[in-house]
């Protein structure tokens, strides 16, 4: 297998020494990881909901359980896209780190790059996640000739209290951009990056993070310049500060960036 190309050398410490071929990820096992990621999201949820069946039964014993009554409650339904995401990040966090654990410290691929950035990086990296969504909320405005772009996590935030919509924002701008960064800027721009060159892995891995995005923006095509844009400015970042820690950085100011937005729409008048 041919070294990693890159013609976006970044900041590194000193040589460490590449794993074997065989304790390196491939493109196979990272889309499997991803699609990992969201059958946890899927199993978790059932599994929250199954027992907020079974908790409502035994509170309520004379009373029947009409569940998707209960889900459809905003209380209800931000608490369980809290637990989903956090029991899918988690377990997606630990298989990684169990799989790969030679490579989580590592700073350039292929290794995962939970390594500390130098200052600039940071910097770089809550400037482009303020101004990232600016950018890319423009070029949907345009592409999408005046329609909106609803997105699941905000409209279910939107109906919540106070208390559980900033859990969610927590949810939402932590811990769910530490496990996409882990996939997306991680495992899979490092089995991309044996494979090809950095622009087109960096391409690509883009592509990929805006495609998996479409479901909870309800299959708008318009909306994937906009996701494709931020991939590709999280993985410059990822090559170019030798961490993985300024694109979670950039990634969670963008997320913090759309939930305060919902919030503030919530106190305009109409």
């Amino acid at each position: 297998m041919d070294a990693p190309r890159t013609s976006l050398p970044p900041v590194l410490p000193p040589h460490q020494p590449v794993p074997s071929p065989s304790r390196l990820p491939g493109l196979r096992g990272a889309l499997g990881l991803i699609a990992v990621y969201f059958l946890l999201q899927m199993a978790t949820g059932f599994l929250a909901a199954l027992l907020l069946g079974l908790g409502h039964r035994l509170l309520h014993p004379g009373m029947p359980a009409d569940l998707p009554t209960l889900i459809a409650q905003p209380d209800v339904s931000s608490a369980l896209v809290i637990v989903t995401l956090c029991g899918a990040a988690l377990g997606t966090l630990w298989l990684a780190r169990t799989r790969w654990p030679e490579l989580w410290s590592r700073a350039e691929p292929p290794g995962f790059g939970f390594v500390a950035p130098a200052t600039v990086y940071c910097v770089a990296a809550v400037a482009l996640g303020v101004l990232l969504p600016l950018v890319g909320g423009k070029l949907t405005e345009w592409l999408a000739h005046g329609h909106a772009v609803p997105q699941d996590v905000k409209q279910l935030g939107s109906g919540a209290g106070t208390g559980l919509r900033i859990a969610l924002t927590l949810a939402v701008a932590t811990i769910g951009p530490v496990a996409e960064e882990l996939l997306f800027r991680g495992v899979l721009l490092s089995a991309l990056l044996r494979r090809m060159r950095a622009v087109r892995a960096v391409a690509v891995s883009a592509v990929l993070f805006a495609l998996v995005h479409l479901p909870d923006l309800r299959w708008l095509w318009y909306a994937v310049p906009n996701l494709a844009l931020l991939g590709a400015a999280l993985a410059w970042l990822r090559l170019r500060s030798g961490s993985l820690w300024p694109a979670v950085i950039a990634h969670a100011c963008n997320n913090l960036l759309a939930m305060l937005a919902m919030f503030v729409s919530l106190h305009q008048p109409g």
